[in-house]
């Protein structure tokens, strides 16, 4: 017997194909008001990242969100060093007091890319995965990333 495999939307149940079009839909309406309504919220962030040495890529929900993927590149390698220090443990806050940190595997060891031998590239996209267990932050929700006395304020999960 063949069963079709289903996926949860808002609103019910629907085939896999339906899901993703309503996904994608609603994934553009909801960044068309976002992006134009967060201008001032993005120049903070600007100003925030600039003294953190980084320009943040993304925060994407990954792995059918139990995984947030924090992407960046470094713009000042010195000022860059606490995000790229492997003895610290980052952590996303989020404003309900929730805090989700960086796994750690028996094999790979921290999900994260650290600096070997200070070698920072600007050009490299480095990356950090936060657990998101029971897949508590959705797209849209504000969280705070700390790593040692660095904080990056306001990054909105897509």
């Amino acid at each position: 017997m063949r069963t079709q495999r289903t996926s949860r939307v808002p609103g019910g149940r629907c085939s896999s194909g339906w899901a993703l079009a309503a996904a994608g839909l609603l994934a553009l309406v909801g960044c068309a008001g976002h992006r134009s309504s967060s201008a001032a919220a993005a120049e903070g962030r600007g100003r925030v990242e600039e003294a953190a040495g980084i320009r943040v890529e993304a925060l994407r929900l990954s792995a059918a969100g139990t995984m947030l993927d924090f992407r960046y590149r470094v713009i000042d390698q010195a000022r860059a060093a606490a995000l790229l220090d492997g003895r610290q443990r980052p952590y996303l806050l989020d404003g309900r007091g929730a805090k989700l940190g960086v796994p750690e595997t028996p094999i790979l060891g921290s999900l994260r890319q650290t600096a070997r031998n200070g070698k920072v590239s600007p050009q490299h996209t480095y990356f950090m995965l936060f657990a998101n267990p029971g897949r508590y932050l959705r797209p849209g929700d504000q969280v705070t990333l700390v790593v040692g006395d660095a904080r990056l304020t306001d990054l909105t999960v897509e």
